[in-house]
This record gives C-alpha cells, structure tokens and sequence, in this order.
C-alpha cells in the first residue's frame, strides 16, 4: 500500500517535515507552485540567546516565478548563515560530530537555486542522518494540469498513491470526500506529543529547524521525533 505525501520543500525544517517524509513510502516535491515571500520557502528559524530568530536565503521580493524557479544571486548568505550556526551552537553537545554534514551543506559548493537547496538538505537529512528509506519524486516530472485540490488528486493518480498524507493546514480546502471518489485515503498528520529535549536558550521552544535537535541530542534525534511511532508505512 502506497502512503504518498505531497511538500513544497522549505530551508532547513523543523522536525515535523521530516516526520512527514518518515511516514510515507513515497514524497514528493511540489515546487512547481508560486513562490511566496515571507513564507517557509526560503527562511526557518534557530535558537539564539535572544530566543528562536529567522534566518533567512535571499531571493527578492517577487511573487511572480514559481519557486522552482527561485534563483539565488549571491552566496554571501552561505557563509553568514554557518557562522550564525557555529556561533549559537558551538557549545551544544553534539556540534563537533554533526558539524562537517552542515558545514558541507553550506560551503562545499554554491547553490544557485532555492529549490535544488532545499530538496537537497531535505533528501540527505533524511537518508543520512534519520536513516529513512522513503522514496523522492518531483512533480515537475509529471506535468501536472490541474489547480488547487484537483492537481493533488491529479497527482496522487500518477504516482499510484492509496493513502494521501497531508498536514494539518490543507484541513481548509481538502476533505475526504474529494479523494474517497478516487479510491485514495486522506490521513492527516498530527504533531501533537513532541517531547522536549535539553535545549540551549531556555524556554524550550519546538518550532525550530532540525539542526537544533541533530546538535543538542545527536544520534537519539529520532526518539524525539513521531515517525518511529505514528505507524510509520
């Protein structure tokens, strides 16, 4: 039984993203959709003394380009953003082991492209470090027709999909009747039961990117994650 999920990538997500991917045979990339500014796209947040705070990759303020198509003008960001890193989380516990996966990320090569970024940090975050075998896609592949539910439904069809897992904001325009004609289940994914973990910068706070929790508990991260126990596949 096929369990698809269907994601705009985001820079660098939080822990349920990843708890997404971990509970699907298939995910896949939905970035030929318009690109929105001020959104997850291009910006997540970490942990500094100051409580959680945004950084964020430079893409201009225009709306009018899908963000597939969201090219990266400078790499000045790169470096700034890894040594935003090293800065709030060099006295974390597991920063020297995890360390030379990011630094690789940030400065072994110059990203040209928001998209190929994002599904890159996505893809070996999950294979690499959380050891999932979910399989990746991207929707460009299939030259999709449709808009809004429909493209999801028109999607979901191409790829073979039984079950639909969605999260929790689509709740406002899906409903299991738009896929139980199709013959496709709609679950949906509930990030409620996160634990927390010893965090730097009290208060706790969920809502950052995964780098926090890869640094502070290192190879435990999936024990504070949900898809070991969600009824992963």
């Amino acid at each position: 039984m096929k369990k698809v999920a269907i994601v705009q990538s985001n820079y660098i997500p939080w822990k349920g993203y990843f708890d997404i991917v971990g509970n699907v045979d298939l995910f896949v990339f939905h970035d030929d959709l318009q690109y929105t500014k001020g959104d997850w796209r291009n910006r997540n947040k970490i942990k500094t003394p100051k409580g959680a705070e945004w950084i964020t990759v430079p893409c201009g303020t225009s709306e009018h380009r899908l963000i597939c198509d969201v090219e990266l003008t400078s790499a000045d960001w790169q470096r700034k953003h890894w040594n935003l890193i090293q800065t709030y989380y060099a006295k974390a516990p597991y920063f020297k082991q995890y360390s030379p996966f990011f630094e690789e990320i940030y400065l072994g090569q110059v990203w040209k492209n928001l998209s190929d970024l994002n599904q890159h940090v996505i893809r070996t975050i999950s294979t690499e470090l959380l050891g999932m075998t979910t399989r990746f896609d991207d929707s460009r592949t299939y030259h999709l027709k449709e808009t809004k539910a429909n493209r999801v439904i028109e999607l979901l069809k191409k790829v073979g999909a039984k079950i639909y897992l969605s999260g929790p904001a689509a709740k406002s325009y899906l409903t299991d009747s738009d896929f139980s004609c199709v013959g496709i289940s709609l679950e949906w994914m509930d990030y409620d039961g996160y634990p927390e973990y010893l965090q730097l910068y009290p208060p706790f706070e969920h809502s950052v990117s995964i780098i926090d929790l890869f640094f502070n508990v290192g190879s435990d991260a999936s024990s504070y994650m949900l898809y070991k126990t969600t009824g992963l596949k």
